[in-house]
């Protein structure tokens, strides 16, 4: 009889087990592998798809973009708001290694600070020279950062999203320049100011595509120089260069400056 209760103790036992491993929310047992999905790989993954859409000229759509930016964000907000503060070298070494090509040609995920108080913070990614690109802005509130507001062709339809870089321009200011297109030999760009106002990021001036264009950010404003007249036969001959100076005058985005200089030789 003992033996007999024994053995049902022990049936019953395996059998609840057997139970709660099946379960979604059942205890696992103590030898039960759990499989976590790595950021990293996860990221890959989404990044390669996303770059070989864009490449054979199919829509990558949001949600497969959303997805990989997701990811960046999560290692962004771990950083920023980490008890012992921001290593931004060191989350940028991170980021860095997260490209999926090698050599990374185009492709780069980085954070920088922009100007204001408190500093928020911008992540630029390039998921390759062909797009897509997107900014994601940092604001803190409450005491913690959080994912305030983004730049990209979803939110804003007219931005042109290949190989993008970003110029913070001003110290007491959330105010930044996004430069995108410059993949050819003849450094040609757009150009788009933007505004951060809370959670609401504005353009506030863009440039036609410019050729033989180059930029600098200084104390006294945003440079920028490029060929204003180019060869009707040859567009690689510039006929004539200028360089445009803009400020933030506290409610527009203002060209305040225009110089002609010399054509360089090529």
């Amino acid at each position: 009889m003992r033996t007999h209760t024994r053995a049902s103790a022990l049936a019953a036992l395996v059998f609840i087990l057997a139970a709660a491993a099946r379960s979604p929310g059942g205890a696992r047992g103590p030898f039960e592998r759990v499989q976590v999905q790595k950021p990293e790989s996860e990221f890959a993954r989404l990044a390669a798809r996303l770059a070989e859409q864009r490449l054979g000229g199919a829509d990558e759509g949001q949600k497969l973009q959303e997805q990989a930016l997701a990811i960046l964000d999560g290692l962004a907000l771990e950083a920023l708001n980490a008890p012992q503060g921001l290593d931004l070298k060191a989350l940028n070494k991170r980021l860095d290694a997260m490209a999926t090509q090698q050599p990374p040609v185009g492709e780069s995920y980085r954070v920088l600070r922009l100007g204001g108080q408190p500093a928020p913070y911008a992540l630029v990614a390039n998921f390759g020279l062909g797009g897509p690109s997107a900014v994601r802005l940092y604001t803190l509130a409450s005491g913690r950062y959080g994912l305030a507001a983004r730049v990209d062709r979803f939110t804003q339809t007219d931005f042109f999203d290949e190989y993008l870089e970003l110029i913070p321009v001003t110290a007491s200011l959330t105010l930044f320049v996004t430069v995108t297109g410059r993949t050819d030999d003849l450094q040609t760009g757009s150009f788009t100011a933007w505004r951060l106002d809370g959670n609401r990021v504005t353009p506030v001036w863009s440039s036609d595509i410019l050729p033989q264009s180059s930029y600098e950010s200084r104390a006294d404003g945003f440079r920028l120089t490029y060929c204003a007249a180019t060869d009707e036969d040859n567009p690689r001959i510039c006929r004539r260069m200028t360089r445009d100076r803009y400020v933030w005058d506290g409610a527009t985005w203002k060209r305040v400056e225009q110089t002609s200089l010399p054509v360089p030789k090529r």
